[in-house]
């Protein structure tokens, strides 16, 4: 059983499900245990210093998950390559959104066309989709790392149970994102239909 930080190596040493990332390297950061992340193009996982030094069993968890996100890409995981392709649009869609639906209720009160107003409930769905998108990736990550950190003896008893908390945490937050994301574009598409004479 690990108590400190040496468990975050071990994920990156031995990664979840027996599967080997060649050249991924463990580096620590000030910051919040929530912006730990995995940059596969620097072929890095960042963990919070202060998460490392204060809550190791969590911060094992959370760089066995990082390592998780590296194993999808290793493998091709389909739901991470449809969230990478949906990276541009998203860009765009989240900046270009608001104005959209701002200019088309402009143009929907003086001439009674939402042609524009829909293209931003559109470009709003695009969020949307990401978000959805996104939960599959990061229960699996976690699915990956509680495997790993159980049967490889990393974690076991109390802090076993800890990181599992950890990560349940974290993946409700996606949830809660994919359901905000959601009532925000049935908001928009209330309020046209709500608009119509």
């Amino acid at each position: 059983i690990l108590s400190d930080a040496a468990a975050d190596h071990a994920a990156v040493d031995e990664p979840p499900s027996g599967n080997v990332v060649l050249g991924l390297n463990l580096h620590d950061f000030m910051g919040r245990l929530q912006d730990s992340r995995t940059s596969l193009l620097r072929r890095e996982t960042r963990v919070c210093r202060h998460a490392v030094n204060r809550y190791a069993d969590r911060a094992a968890a959370v760089a066995a998950h990082e390592c998780g996100h590296a194993i999808q890409h290793a493998r091709d995981y389909a739901p991470l390559r449809l969230r990478s392709q949906l990276v541009p649009v998203v860009t765009f869609s989240s900046k270009a959104a608001m104005i959209t639906i701002i200019v088309g209720l402009l143009i929907m009160a003086a001439t009674n066309n939402e042609l524009v107003c829909w293209i931003g409930v559109g470009l709003i769905a695009m969020s949307a989709l990401f978000s959805i998108v996104t939960l599959p990736v990061e229960y699996n990550a976690s699915a990956r790392a509680l495997e790993w950190l159980e049967s490889s003896r990393t974690m076991q008893g109390a802090q076993l149970a800890q990181a599992k908390e950890a990560l349940s945490w974290a993946a409700r937050t996606y949830l809660v994102a994919a359901v905000s994301a959601i009532a925000s574009v049935l908001y928009y598409v209330f309020l046209i239909l709500g608009r119509r004479r």
